[in-house]
């Protein structure tokens, strides 16, 4: 598939593809480029901070507070879990029932004898995949 790249600051910004058929990396494609980045609002002690929804790990709540971890910081935010989830792109998924996990930002999956499924983030956090939510983190993989 050929690809050409315009960079031109007087038009508005549009994906334009020619194809032979309709195929999933079309699809994808399509995806990518109609949907909008959210931005949150997170706080770390008195300062509000703008979060761009890509560079999160992962959403965690905590002591009923929701935080979302990023590459060096953790900042709280106001909204519900839920309501986060809501909003989210297909690159997250629910690990747990107080984790959303981005899945570029998982360095590797450890199973153990028991058969629990521990996350490695790329940041260092850890965290596990509930048996509850086990069937549709796999499927979101691929596995």
């Amino acid at each position: 598939m050929k690809c050409t790249v315009i960079i031109d600051g007087e038009r508005e910004q549009e994906v334009v593809i020619y194809a032979h058929e309709r195929t999933e990396l079309i699809n994808k494609i399509e995806a990518l480029a109609s949907e909008e980045q959210p931005e949150l609002v997170g706080f770390s002690d008195r300062e509000a901070v703008i979060i761009a929804v890509d560079e999160v790990f992962c959403f965690a709540t905590e002591d009923n507070r929701v935080f979302a971890l990023c590459e060096n910081e953790r900042l709280r935010l106001k909204e519900r879990l839920y309501k986060i989830e809501e909003d989210l792109p297909a690159d997250f998924v629910r690990i747990n029932q107080s984790c959303i996990a981005n899945i570029k930002k998982i360095r590797r999956f450890d199973a153990s004898i028991s058969g629990t499924l521990r996350v490695v983030f790329k940041n260092g956090h850890i965290d596990y995949v509930s048996r509850r939510q086990l069937k549709q983190v796999k499927e979101r993989l691929g596995l």
